[in-house]
Parts: structure tokens; C-alpha cells; sequence
């Protein structure tokens, strides 16, 4: 279903959780959403090679891969699906040794506003591959509060189809142009924690509990309940423990020059 007739429709349900979930549901196709259901009753004995991948669409970005995939794969990410949105830099070459390895799958993709779509495809071709998929950017750093690991964190959290972590959003600590170091190294100044702008989450999710993302942060669940770094809630605003980690997010493209 289209977008904005999916928007349109579930804009008439009350409550966000299950708007949300509706809006998801409606763009996914009724149909299809009970095609699915059925194929995951079918294949749920099918075990995942992974326990926890990353899927991230990027675009002339390519210098910014090998700090971003060494950080995550050093907090226990296994697989990297990553979506080439028509960039002319040297992405492909620079990940070439990342494919090789085993570590990354790429795809090139064309075409203008694609995120969702590339979400899509992403989920729907590793639903039965991977146990959690984390759904972020290159300029998103997902870091640990109080776990050693990103698996570790997710452990507590296996019962839930969706963890949604908030944006620690970082500035650019007063630099005018480009400065040597990698972006951790040169991004260190962050919001507070109660920023609005820190409301914002990124999703981990289950993909055999969710159709597929609403946007670019939240994703339509198949069944159950979403846990997010305030509180875990459903539509009712039941209480469930609070996830402790966060997503880093560093200024956007990198200021050059």
C-alpha cells in the first residue's frame, strides 16, 4: 500500500503504539502480512547465523566505513548488510576487503529516496539469517552503557520483538573545518541526556517479529511489545525493564575541507 494512504488510514487509531504498528502493517499489505505469518510458523525451527547484524544504507561515505565497522564488530556485531545508494566515491573498493572476508554483503542500489524500500529488502531477505538486525546510519555508534557488548546488552531483552535505543547527538566541539583523527576521536562534546533532540531512537529488531521498518527509527511488529531506553511499553503503557545503551550520533557528513 502506498505511504501516504497507509498514513492516512492508521492516523485515525488513537493510540501511537498501535498506530504505529498499523501504519507499518497497512504499507506492508494485509495480505502479504498474513503470507508472512504464515511462512514464519513454517520455517520458525530454521536456525540464524547470526546473532547480531547490521543493516546501514549509505552513500559517499567511504572513508568513514573502516572506523564504523571495526567499532561495531569490535561491540559483537557478526554481519554487515550494507546498501551502495549510487555513490561515485571509493565505497565499493574500500569494502572489497570487508566482502571478501565474509563480514560485509553489499548491494548497490539506485535510486532517490530509497530508505525504506532498502529496509525492506534488507529484512525481508535475512529474516531467517540473522536473530537481531540493528537498523542505523554511518554516523550512528551504538555504544554500551553498562554491558561489554552489544549481544550481552540484547540478551536481557530476547522476549521483545523491537529495542529501541535513543541518539546521544554529538556537535561539532567548535571545529570550523576537518581535523585529523577518526570521528571518535574528534567528536567528544554531546548533548545532555534530556535533550529533545535525544527522544530520538534507532531500532534493533527481531525480523521474525516485525514486518518491516514505519520510517528510518521505528519498525511494525508483528506481535508483542517494544522496549525502549526509557522504559519497555505497550499500547496500555505497561512497565517492563529500562534498556541501558545508546545510539552515538556524530554530525552528519563530517565537516571538511
Amino acid at each position: 500500500m502506498n505511504k501516504k494512504l497507509a498514513e492516512a488510514i492508521a492516523g485515525v487509531i488513537p493510540r501511537k503504539m498501535a498506530r504505529n504498528r498499523w501504519r507499518g502493517i497497512l504499507r506492508f499489505g494485509p495480505v502479504k502480512a498474513l503470507k508472512l505469518m504464515g511462512r514464519l510458523r513454517r520455517e520458525r525451527a530454521t536456525p540464524v547465523r547470526y546473532y547480531l547484524a547490521v543493516c546501514a544504507m549509505a552513500k559517499n561515505e567511504g572513508p568513514y566505513f573502516p572506523e564504523w565497522i571495526e567499532w561495531h564488530r569490535s561491540m559483537g556485531v557478526e554481519k554487515f548488510y550494507i546498501y551502495d545508494n549510487e555513490s561515485d566515491d571509493d565505497t565499493r573498493e574500500i569494502l572489497a576487503p570487508y566482502v571478501e572476508s565474509g563480514l560485509v554483503e553489499y548491494n548497490y542500489w539506485e535510486g532517490r529516496r530509497q530508505q525504506l524500500p532498502i529496509y525492506d529488502d534488507c529484512i525481508e531477505r535475512h529474516r531467517m539469517e540473522a536473530r537481531w538486525i540493528a537498523v542505523i546510519d554511518l554516523d550512528e555508534f551504538i555504544v554500551p552503557v553498562k554491558d561489554r557488548t552489544i549481544p550481552e546488552f540484547l540478551k536481557r531483552f530476547e522476549g521483545f520483538p523491537v529495542v529501541e535505543i535513543n541518539w546521544l547527538v554529538y556537535g561539532s566541539g567548535g571545529a570550523r573545518t576537518k581535523e585529523p583523527g577518526s570521528v571518535m576521536e574528534r567528536f567528544r562534546r554531546h548533548s545532555v541526556g534530556g535533550h529533545r533532540l535525544n527522544r530520538h531512537v534507532k531500532s534493533i529488531v527481531d525480523p521474525r517479529r516485525v514486518f518491516t521498518m514505519i520510517g528510518s527509527h521505528e519498525a511494525a511488529r508483528i506481535s508483542g511489545r517494544s522496549a525502549d531506553s526509557r522504559l519497555a511499553r505497550d499500547a496500555d503503557q505497561e512497565r517492563f525493564p529500562r534498556p541501558r545503551t545508546t545510539a552515538r550520533r556524530y554530525p552528519h557528513q563530517p565537516l571538511c575541507g
